[in-house]
């Protein structure tokens, strides 16, 4: 991939200055626009070089919702996304408003129990699902279609003399029916005739490439930050780093006087901020900049950061009742919250930049796979964010976990979302 993060020849590392995204028009009957699909690029080029399918989408979404903004790239329309089983229980589906996505199940998906169940906690949460690819109807086909609202069929894979009793199922069963790969007018009479609703192909029109300039705030300066920052430095050290980076001074002075810290009066000076702000917070607040940075969004508006900075605050307020006297834990377990999705908005695999961020072996366990205190804390919070009956896993045998009973936690992530609107950037 083109858009990874590059080395200058000093061996510095840098972002790449423009930022891509495929889309192509999905019609409706009478040749209006209907929504668009939302393709992975990776260069100006019109095609697709997908080396993992996790990080093709989660470049889409982060494109869309952030970099690009969903309404340059969506308008008024919904985008239909590409899915597959491993996505379906990835963090990335909470930074998508499901009233904007349509997150179509790719062919390759090994349906079970556990992702019907998924399905259904999705679509209770608003999200409609396309079934991909569909060229013929067989079994496991036809016990999806209950999880499904729209199924996007192959016109030029499928049976020619097959499609009419194809679509009549599928048409009976309730569901929407998209043709795709529509490439002439032939086509796209017959699947209109045939009681196509929505049509997408090279006939209409292939996919256009957006493309915009990467903001010249870096990543890169904000975790060299927070590298500072755990050192606990010294005033004056700390003053000259954050002098570097004009962009992170101004949100941080926002945020001095913000009426969340309850100051009698403005600081005008960076000295004033750090010290009103303390390293604690601005180590915080840096954290979720990291998310926010170049995204061209409002805090309030923006959903990664929401998603992200509730988390964080929830595992927090979580490890307080778990160790009430333990503030290493609590900042532990914040920090481990804040990390959970920075493989989102940094493009490297999540391994490699957890490694690169220096962080203990215990937030990198829990993180990568779950495992210890914080790793429970996490798959918590992330059953909050899909707002799943929490119920404490009973593989974990530290005692302390019985007092996080399922009203506790729903009061928990009440108060998160709470702190995070109070402290929010306006």
């Amino acid at each position: 991939m083109t858009d990874s993060l590059q080395t200058t020849e000093a061996g510095e590392a840098r972002e790449p200055e423009t930022v891509y995204l495929g889309r192509q028009p999905i019609l409706d009957r009478a040749g209006a626009l209907h929504a668009y699909e939302l393709l992975f690029r990776d260069s100006p080029d019109n095609h697709a070089r997908v080396q993992d399918d996790v990080q093709a989408t989660a470049h889409v979404v982060a494109r869309a919702v952030g970099e690009i903004g969903l309404s340059a790239v969506l308008g008024d329309y919904r985008g239909y996304v590409n899915m597959n089983r491993a996505l379906l229980f990835d963090d990335i589906v909470h930074i998508m408003p499901p009233e904007r996505f349509v997150l179509e199940l790719l062919e390759t998906i090994t349906f079970d129990a556990a992702l019907y169940r998924r399905c259904a906690q999705l679509r209770e949460a608003g999200f409609e699902f396309a079934l991909d690819d569909v060229v013929r109807l067989d079994d496991a086909i036809l016990e999806t279609l209950p999880y499904v609202d729209t199924v996007k069929v192959d016109f030029l894979g499928a049976d020619q003399a097959q499609l009419p009793e194809l679509a009549r199922v599928l048409k009976q069963h309730g569901k929407a029916l998209l043709a795709e790969k529509i490439e002439t007018h032939e086509h796209f009479v017959r699947a209109r005739d045939l009681g196509f609703d929505y049509f997408q192909g090279y006939f209409f029109a292939r996919p256009q490439v957006l493309a915009t300039r990467r903001p010249s705030a870096s990543r890169i300066a904000l975790l060299r930050l927070l590298s500072l920052l755990a050192d606990e430095p010294a005033m004056g050290t700390l003053e000259a780093e954050l002098k570097r980076n004009p962009e992170i001074v101004v949100q941080l002075l926002r945020l001095a006087n913000s009426s969340a810290f309850g100051l009698s009066r403005h600081v005008s000076s960076l000295r004033d901020a750090i010290a009103a702000i303390g390293t604690r917070q601005i180590t915080r607040w840096t954290q979720l900049l990291l998310y926010a940075d170049g995204r061209g969004l409002p805090w309030r508006s923006d959903p990664l950061v929401q998603l992200v900075g509730t988390r964080a605050r929830f595992m927090e307020l979580a490890a307080h009742v778990l160790r009430p006297s333990d503030e290493a834990f609590a900042d532990a377990a914040f920090m481990t919250g804040i990390f959970s999705l920075v493989h989102v908005v940094v493009d490297m695999p999540p391994a490699e930049i957890l490694a690169q961020l220096n962080l203990s072996e215990e937030i990198r366990a829990a993180i990568g796979s779950g495992r210890g205190a914080l790793g429970a804390l996490l798959g918590m919070s992330q059953a909050a964010d899909r707002g799943d009956l929490l119920v404490i896993d009973p593989g974990i045998s530290d005692a302390a976990f019985a007092r996080l009973t399922p009203a506790a936690l729903a009061r928990l992530h009440v108060e998160a979302a709470t702190w995070f609107a109070a402290h929010r950037l306006e």
